[in-house]
């Protein structure tokens, strides 16, 4: 390996609207070659990053390049975790939760600039039944509509909001139990969102004080969801405020278990994971080092 710190970009070829964008050419365009040496490497199928991730950690990588979505980001970053490699983001998906948090530029060109100015940070991530996440996870409506939105071949912010709109009216809420600083809760459970960061993506904020670096998650629960609810829920994520008392409840905790008396759908960063009846999510204080712009 060169002498320069070497950059690796993990490329999922298929990812997001802008899947026809030359990614090698806007690299070798915009990346300063005098300062870091790189690769390009490409994933053939899902799982695949997580594994190329570690790789390039083990073999010294100072930078490696999640270039994809939301589902990228996070295998990419789940390879890196506890490493000494920075994860950078070129975004290439419909959401780009992760980079908007950061204000990583959405332009390839601009967040290849922000790559080579090299500024680092560490951030909490974020694990739900031995799951890691960076943005947010989630049990309930958000997991099913992730279930229903990976199945379908039309991706972007429109037929994500499609599939909402079309399955929140028949939608049902289930009990759960949970335990949460101290506390049991027994509720109905419409969502229960855990947040990292701010926002799903497409600045849809679902917690907007959430902080990446502070140590805690911020828990949103929805016990039941009405028309009414339902539109000052929306109105408050699109508009970076908090939800009225009687939509949303607010929790800030390090960890929380729920149990449900049915198996329950749930996501991380928006990728469907599966079913479970117990969940136990935490969060991990400073564990993975991203290239972000200095704030």
């Amino acid at each position: 390996m060169s002498q320069r710190p070497h950059i690796r970009f993990i490329v999922n070829p298929v990812s997001g609207p802008k899947s026809r964008v030359d990614v090698a050419a806007r690299i070798q365009l915009h990346l300063d070659h005098a300062r870091y040496s790189h690769d390009i490497v490409y994933t053939t199928h899902a799982g695949h990053a997580p594994e190329l991730a570690r790789q390039a950690a083990q073999e010294g990588c100072a930078v490696v390049v999640a270039v994809g979505g939301d589902g990228t980001v996070n295998e990419v970053a789940r390879g890196l975790l506890h490493s000494q490699t920075a994860l950078a983001i070129l975004p290439k998906g419909s959401g780009n939760g992760l980079a908007r948090h950061l204000q990583i530029p959405l332009k390839l060109d601009a967040a290849l600039r922000l790559i080579n100015q090299g500024s680092t940070m560490l951030i909490d991530s974020g694990n739900i039944n031995g799951h890691a996440f960076f943005t947010t996870a989630g049990i309930g409506f958000d997991a099913y509509i992730s279930s229903v939105f990976a199945g379908n071949r039309k991706r972007g912010l429109q037929t994500y909001v499609e599939l909402v709109l079309k399955e929140v009216r028949t939608y049902k809420h289930l009990p759960v139990k949970v335990s949460i600083n101290g506390n049991t809760i027994a509720t109905d459970c419409f969502v229960m969102a855990f947040a990292n960061a701010a926002q799903y993506g497409n600045n849809a904020y679902i917690a907007p004080m959430a902080d990446i670096r502070d140590g805690l998650l911020d828990v949103c629960l929805v016990r039941q969801l009405d028309i009414r609810k339902a539109l000052n829920l929306s109105y408050c994520m699109l508009t970076k405020q908090l939800a009225h008392p009687g939509s949303a409840e607010y929790f800030k905790t390090t960890d929380v278990v729920i149990e449900t008396e049915e198996p329950m759908m749930y996501h991380a960063d928006g990728e469907y994971v599966g079913k479970s009846s117990a969940f136990k999510v935490y969060l991990e204080p400073l564990s993975l080092k991203v290239v972000a712009p200095l704030t």
